[in-house]
């Protein structure tokens, strides 16, 4: 199995190019906005597709190593498709709740597993146990609200290896606390967000279900490409793709300098006021 390809139609057919309303967006974007249409930021493709490219060739490595993959989305439009995209490929997801410390305090997250864990085993076993209805029904209603957080890194025992985001403004205490585990970050990055923030941005919607889809079909296929050459099954073949390396390396030079372009303009706009606040106070 190779690395998942992809086509400008099936990222214009999903919708990735549509941004948000010009008054919701984050300067920092700037880089990879085409224009605007009906007060809509339009995204350009041309730069999201090798920097998508770039995000899948790191994960293809990553879960060739042996690394694994944590999904983050809570919004209603894509908790579930992350859900089944992590199943399909055996690796974790949260998709209801971020509870803060998930990854830099998981020794307390994990005894809330183990907890959980016991509880459904004493659920079971109540008849042996001589547990009361009214106890199983107290465990029950426990066990469903820890299973709402927990239910998707059950058996991640440790932190993971690579994270993908969808939404970064929305999902940003799990973006710090992967930045501050240096786990590196896979995020679709909307209009509003900070790309900066993440390790591998992917310029894109992230509101519209089909556009959630398709990049979750593209990961999925990513991280089973890689586990597929960790076993051995896809030894020697070479990976092809009409998106190049060399490509999203330009895109981040164009974007790094688009980005001093824009500081420096802010840094000049910014004296220009202070000069005339100036000039008001002395007169």
């Amino acid at each position: 199995m190779a690395l998942p390809t992809f086509t400008m139609k099936q990222l214009m057919e999903a919708g990735v190019h549509f941004g948000h309303h010009t008054r919701r967006w984050n300067p920092l974007m700037t880089p990879y906005v085409y224009g605007v249409k009906d007060k809509i930021h339009i995204i350009n493709l041309n730069k999201t597709a090798p920097l998508l490219y770039r995000a899948l060739v790191a994960l293809e490595a990553i879960t060739a190593a042996g690394g694994k993959v944590l999904f983050v989305a809570t919004k209603h439009q894509a908790k579930d498709i992350v859900k089944d995209a992590a199943e399909r490929c055996g690796q974790f997801y949260v998709n209801n709740r971020w509870l803060g410390g998930m990854l830099t305090n998981w020794t307390t997250v994990s005894q809330s597993i183990r907890r959980l864990k016991k509880m459904e085993a004493d659920i079971e076993n109540a008849d042996k146990l001589g547990l009361t209805k009214k106890e199983v029904g107290v465990m029950t209603k426990e066990v469903a609200k820890l299973r709402e957080v927990f239910g998707g890194i059950l058996e991640m025992h440790g932190t993971p290896q690579a994270m993908i985001v969808i939404d970064v403004p929305r999902e940003m205490n799990a973006v710090r606390e992967a930045k501050t585990l240096d786990i590196p970050t896979i995020a679709i990055c909307d209009t509003n967000a900070n790309p900066e923030m993440v390790d591998y941005p992917v310029p894109g919607n992230d509101d519209a279900a089909r556009a959630c889809q398709l990049y979750c079909d593209l990961f999925v296929d990513a991280i089973l490409s890689g586990i597929e050459k960790r076993l051995g099954g896809a030894a020697g073949k070479k990976v092809e793709s009409d998106m190049a390396n060399v490509a999203a390396d330009e895109i981040e030079a164009d974007a790094k300098d688009a980005e001093v372009k824009q500081k420096t303009k802010n840094m000049v706009a910014r004296e220009t006021r202070r000069s005339k606040l100036a000039d008001k106070a002395d007169k």
